[in-house]
């Protein structure tokens, strides 16, 4: 099944449970091939550590899912970042890990709005990687941090498939400016857009 039909596919299944660069070794080519990546465990943060232990750069990521239509990207960042910040084109669908807490308590220490887990995550996901059924998932968010929870919480939820969390994200880490200029997706000048296409929101069909 290509990416795009899976897509269509597991839309359905998708509303009802949530009612609510470095280039890619020769291996990653082929359908059902072993992903080979330049990341390791040990050159990671703690907070960008899985218990899977499997990772993957935003570049690396890129050029994956050009070569194969077997492999799902998932974006796992809020709704509200999607459209405000935009996402790739290559992204199947936006499962959102987390989202803003609607209540809307202050953190002050990180001068930001605290947000929530979202309860809807472990069913929607698990129900959209089972329709498109893929041989590896890509799992998502900002720059690596809840990408890797989201890839914990797949596994705790008995997921058994290879879940790989790209480490530097859609915008990458920050620079000593405080600016995230380092790494990610955009700054790898991989395709963006800000217009949200219909069925990327699978809860709002």
């Amino acid at each position: 099944m290509t990416r795009r039909l899976a897509q269509i596919a597991a839309t359905p299944a998708l509303a009802l449970s949530l009612v609510f660069s470095a280039p890619l070794m020769a291996s990653a080519d082929n359908h059902g091939a072993a992903i080979e990546t330049t990341v390791t465990a040990k050159e990671l943060p703690g907070k960008k550590q899985t218990e899977t232990g499997l990772y993957i750069t935003a570049a690396e990521s890129g050029a994956l899912l050009d070569r194969r239509d077997d492999v799902v990207l998932i974006d796992v960042r809020s709704p509200e970042e999607t459209m405000l910040v935009g996402y790739p084109g290559a992204a199947d669908v936006n499962i959102p890990f987390k989202l803003i807490d609607p209540t809307h308590p202050f953190n002050a220490k990180k001068g930001r709005y605290e947000m929530m887990q979202n309860p809807s995550f472990i069913p929607a996901a698990k129900a959209y990687i089972q329709a498109a059924d893929p041989e590896a998932v890509l799992i998502m968010c900002r720059s690596g941090g809840r990408s890797a929870q989201a890839v914990d919480a797949l596994t705790a939820a008995g997921l058994d498939l290879p879940l790989y969390s790209v480490v530097d994200g859609f915008e990458g880490d920050k620079s000593d400016a405080g600016k995230r200029s380092v790494n990610g997706w955009k700054n790898a000048g991989l395709d963006w857009t800000y217009k949200v296409r219909e069925g990327y929101w699978p809860a709002a069909e």
